[in-house]
């Protein structure tokens, strides 16, 4: 199964407008103290299947991680769930940092 991916820039254009997408972190908490998206929910992938019921199926999400991958078999996991609006922030949190966001911390 192939997931739709939105790009760092593409995504900071759509925050803030009506139709946000959720982001959803699947890192781990230290990952994320280290570096992350201002109001993002953080569910790291190893406890999404125990907490789906806390996303809203019908909104769009955006998964997010370090660098891509978990993201992706997350957002697989969540299109097999029956979501049927998720995306993959391309490149991750790291890609965030160096096209979107400097400010945000690399690691």
């Amino acid at each position: 199964m192939e997931i739709d991916e939105i790009g760092p820039a593409e995504l900071k254009a759509r925050l803030g407008l009506d139709d946000e997408p959720l982001l959803l972190d699947v890192r781990e908490v230290w990952e994320v103290e280290l570096a992350c998206l201002p109001g993002a929910a953080n569910i790291p992938m190893g406890e999404i299947p125990s907490r789906l019921c806390e996303l809203d199926a019908g909104r769009e999400i955006v998964v997010v991680c370090h660098h891509g991958i978990r993201s992706a078999q997350v957002a697989v996991y969540l299109a097999r769930q029956g979501f049927e609006r998720v995306l993959n922030l391309r490149g991750g949190i790291d890609a965030w940092s160096r096209e979107a966001d400097a400010s945000v911390p690399r690691y």
